[in-house]
């Protein structure tokens, strides 16, 4: 794949007017490539493989919350970054998954050319998928940089989404209690 991709920015360098036979960009499409592999490499990850079995019994029925996950992803429209956090809640249903395990499902799914519409979507799935919580709320807070650097270039700007599943979404003192936690 990389092979590809280092051709590939070859031609971008040229296709652009710069030489990509001088000094300072004779290695760049073998960096760039490498970059871009590991910028999307949530591609080549799976959500079993992420979560590696540490799904655990538990009597815990109380909300947990992970709050400040940071991330980093690529708009699909334009190849810039976004950069935000994630704050992530669920209401066990007798599973809980190990604390690391939700930084994990965040990186594979924001390693991908993404919204940040459906970046929210695909991790509250995820939890809810692994865990059979009662309920899972996400809120992810981001600044795009395809709105930052180039368009509209309004710098202080940023995104929040939420998606709300199960009981988070039914019941109101529910979603309160998530919004207060993260300090929403």
């Amino acid at each position: 794949m990389t092979d590809k991709l280092e051709q590939l920015y070859h031609q971008l360098l040229d296709g652009i007017g710069e030489d990509p036979q001088r000094e300072g960009l004779r290695d760049t499409p073998k960096r760039a490539a490498k970059a871009m592999a590991f910028l999307t490499r949530g591609y080549g990850q799976s959500l079993e493989e992420i979560v590696n079995g540490a799904v655990f019994e538990s009597a815990s029925d109380e909300m947990v919350v992970v709050k400040n996950i940071e991330l980093y992803s690529l708009c699909e429209h334009h190849l810039l970054p976004f950069i935000g956090k994630c704050h992530i809640a669920y209401l066990p249903d007798g599973k809980v998954l190990g604390l690391s395990k939700f930084a994990r499902i965040v990186d594979m799914f924001a390693r991908r050319l993404q919204i940040q519409e459906n970046l929210t979507h695909e991790i509250a799935k995820a939890v809810q998928d692994v865990t059979g919580a009662k309920g899972v709320g996400v809120i992810i807070e981001a600044r795009h940089l395809c709105m930052m650097m180039r368009g509209v270039e309004k710098q202080n700007s940023s995104m929040t989404t939420s998606v709300m599943l199960g009981t988070m979404r039914r019941l109101d003192a529910t979603r309160r209690e998530f919004l207060a936690l993260v300090g929403m």
